[in-house]
């Protein structure tokens, strides 16, 4: 996270992560196998198949909290949301590895370890959520007000230049301020001693997941062009998911592609001009979900005719599901192909959609600095809008990604997108 919590009375070993991994570690590996797997301690690692199951349990719990970790420290995130994915991730992986590597495993003590991990880590969180509190000291200069407006945080203001006893507390300060010589002594003893320092507009950013488009801010690269060297991985992610998911994915397309046939009249596949990577326009692939109607010339027509609203009527009934579903979206895995998308990015608008937003919200062209995605951190956050005021908080979202594009963000993309698909959030 941006910061530790702080704990009330009660709560403050489990703020560790070490203890919450021994925590884990007893009752998801160990428990299972002295409760009901006798054999399992009785042979030790003496037996193959325990000898793997144990340390395959292990590996999964470790990494399984690990990486739920990492992405829930990311902002607009509910750890309760992300337990399940992110252990079934790690222990999906690790059999996985087992399945191919033909090791003998217990298949029943690895399902009761994987159950335990994830029943553990609600307890955690519940524990944490009762007890625990995020807290910042706040240096009282310059421009705090809107910071101190986030809620579910415990801001303390510092009256007098001095260092909190608290160890390692974090310190949010306005450092665009011209503060005097004893605030910024204290701020950098502060740094010195350990305690984190932040920002105040980095931190509300991280808050909130949305960066502010009142001005085109540097990246925390120093420039205004994201990641280089993660865009240039994140290709070659892309297409190696290409690779391994297109097999996987035909007979889900033929199969869809043929529901859709028998549903209703007209072409299988919707094709529609969207603005893509460095503001080029390019022709994006989806399952056709609603009923086919003629092609409209007029631009203010062909904008509103663009924008599905609520309870559309035109949408087909299988169209309906598919949306919700976000089944609709397969067909763009071509298009990530091609290099016009990536897995993960700000949607791509249609064109005269596009253009409406770039002449009326400021530095909306941006966005285009990143190749569009099949989901996004807007997606996640917001789902589908329309209207210039939701566009311009999505365009934050948007901006935040931008700023902040990683691998552990792209990984939170993807697990918030699992349950986004789950709930049907944000589909029209």
């Amino acid at each position: 996270m941006v910061a530790g919590r702080s704990v009330r009375a009660g709560g403050s070993l489990l703020v560790s992560l070490r203890v919450q991994a021994l925590v884990s570690l007893v009752l998801a590996v160990v428990l299972p196998a002295v409760v009901r797997y006798q054999d399992l301690v009785q042979d030790g690692l003496g037996n193959a198949a325990s000898r793997n199951s144990i340390i395959a349990a292990v590996v999964g719990v470790v990494f399984g909290l690990f990486l739920l970790r990492r992405v829930t420290e990311f902002p607009g995130t509910r750890a309760y949301d992300l337990i399940l994915p992110s252990y079934a991730t790690s222990y999906g992986l690790v059999l996985a590895f087992l399945f191919a590597s033909r090791f003998e495993y217990a298949r029943i003590y690895m399902a009761s370890s994987f159950g335990m991990a994830i029943v553990t880590s609600f307890i955690i969180g519940y524990w944490l959520d009762r007890y625990g509190v995020r807290r910042f000291y706040v240096v009282p200069a310059g421009n705090v007000e809107t910071l101190l407006a986030n809620e579910g945080v415990d801001w303390v203001i510092m009256r007098t230049p001095e260092v909190p006893a608290e160890r390692f507390a974090p310190i949010v300060a306005d450092l665009h301020h011209d503060h005097d010589g004893e605030w910024e002594r204290t701020l950098a003893e502060a740094a010195v001693r350990g305690h984190p320092v932040y920002h105040t507009k980095l931190l509300g950013e991280s808050l909130t997941g949305k960066s502010s488009i009142d001005h085109l801010s540097e990246n925390s690269f120093g420039s205004l062009v994201p990641n280089l060297a993660y865009r240039k991985v994140k290709r070659v992610a892309d297409v190696v998911g290409c690779i391994v998911a297109i097999p996987i994915l035909i007979p889900v397309l033929l199969g869809i592609a043929l529901i859709i046939r028998l549903d209703s009249a007209g072409p299988v596949l919707f094709l529609q001009e969207r603005m893509g990577y460095r503001g080029q326009p390019f022709r994006m692939f989806k399952f056709r979900t609603m009923r086919p109607r003629p092609p409209i010339e007029d631009e203010e027509d062909a904008r509103a005719d663009a924008m599905t609203r609520t309870d559309d009527d035109r949408v087909t009934q299988v169209g309906r599901f598919l949306r919700r579903s976000r089944l609709d979206e397969l067909p763009q895995v071509w298009n990530v192909l091609r290099g016009e998308m990536s897995w993960i990015g700000p949607r791509p608008e249609a064109v005269s959609l596009s253009q409406w937003y770039d002449g009326e919200l400021p530095f909306y062209l941006y966005r285009h600095i990143v190749r569009p995605g099949i989901t996004g951190w807007a997606q996640v956050n917001l789902g589908h809008v329309t209207s210039l005021e939701d566009v311009n908080d999505k365009l934050k979202y948007d901006f935040y990604y931008i700023k902040n594009l990683s691998a552990g963000l792209d990984i939170l993309i993807v697990l918030r997108t699992v349950q986004t698909i789950l709930s049907g959030f944000g589909s029209k």
